[in-house]
């Protein structure tokens, strides 16, 4: 891999993608790390806050969240926020599989709260070809129903090449939906899950589905065959996300993204840095993120790549300042499996 050079810049999502499109030059690593970020000289913060069920009032943790990484009205008024949930496969009953309705329904309303002038929820499902059937049966097309909230199927959207500077696999360049040149904050909502291939599935992975199915394929062929791990370098490093909101009030471990059991893990971690954020979530499910996604072929995981290589973002734990709950007091084991080489020795000490 390649060590690729940080840089800063103030420009929005818009500016930057548009900007990329024109040929004008891509955002630099260092773009995550905000100004907003560096009190207690922690390079990134998290936020973790106890919920220990989908019932009740799932937008105060979230506002919570906001107060303690210093996310004020003033820097959310007017904004156009995109919502990026994981959307998986439509099982009716399996409610680790999918980000839940309530909690996209809660973020929805907390930006909104905070003066956001629009939200809007997007995703691409990889595994199916029909996003109508997973939004339907995962509840949230019901909810965004209800709320009158505008969904965008990123598999079908327009394209907007951008280089791909980062290049940790061999594209030259990235197709994005045209869709995000459209909002000023995109935000990350995976679910908690371990992972047969890389590990852990979090924030970073959750944007594997911004990539539209109709130029990358079914389930995203194309990033499976340049690497998942330098794929997931590639697009977070091209338009990463402004902030995280990772469901682990009920999560999977075991044999994920699908196939693993639910994890009753009553937590939310937030962030404005993904990468930190993920090596949060992976220390509250018993797992070492210097070492998860340390896959077949792989010398590396994917996060101590992004931390040490290309400076997208820290995962020492003295980097990152934890706020809310400490995760020594809401640390959940995750089950990993002797079986899936991608589990082996990622344990937590």
């Amino acid at each position: 891999m390649k060590t690729m050079q940080s840089t800063k810049t103030g420009i929005s999502r818009r500016q930057f993608i548009t900007g990329a499109a024109a040929g004008a030059g891509i955002l630099g690593a260092g773009w995550l790390l905000n100004r907003n970020l560096k009190r207690d000289a922690y390079e990134a913060e998290t936020f973790i806050h106890r919920v220990p069920s989908y019932a009740g009032d799932l937008r105060a943790p979230i506002l919570a969240g906001f107060r303690e990484l210093g996310i004020g009205t003033s820097e959310l008024r007017g904004k156009k926020i995109l919502l990026k949930p994981n959307l998986v496969e439509p099982h009716v009953g399996r409610p680790q599989i999918n980000t839940n309705p309530l909690l996209v329904r809660a973020a929805v309303e907390a930006f909104l709260s905070m003066g956001a002038a629009q939200v809007a929820v997007a995703e691409g499902p990889g595994h199916r070809t029909d996003t109508m059937l997973v939004l339907d049966e995962s509840g949230i097309g019901e909810v965004l129903s209800e709320d009158r909230i505008q969904f965008i199927d990123l598999n079908y959207d327009a394209g907007v090449v951008v280089p791909n500077k980062a290049r940790q696999t061999s594209m030259p360049v990235l197709t994005f939906p045209r869709s995000l040149t459209e909002f000023d904050w995109l935000v990350s909502m995976p679910k908690m899950k371990t992972h047969h291939w890389v590990g852990v599935t979090l924030a970073m992975k959750n944007l594997f589905g911004l990539m539209p199915g109709i130029f990358y394929g079914w389930p995203k062929n194309v990033f499976h065959m340049c690497g998942i791990q330098p794929s997931i370098l590639d697009i977070n490093a091209a338009a990463p996300a402004q902030f995280c909101i990772v469901d682990g009030i009920v999560g999977m471990e075991g044999d994920g993204p699908i196939m693993g059991d639910a994890k009753e893990a009553g937590v939310l971690v937030m962030g404005r840095n993904a990468v930190a954020v993920d090596a949060t979530c992976a220390r509250v499910m018993g797992i070492d993120p210097h070492k998860a996604g340390h896959g077949p072929g792989q010398t590396i995981g994917y996060l101590e790549a992004a931390s040490a290589w290309l400076k997208l973002g820290p995962i020492n734990e003295e980097s990152i300042g934890q706020r809310g709950e400490a995760i020594s007091k809401v640390r959940c084991d995750f089950k990993l499996l002797d079986h899936i080489e991608a589990h082996r020795g990622i344990r937590l000490a």
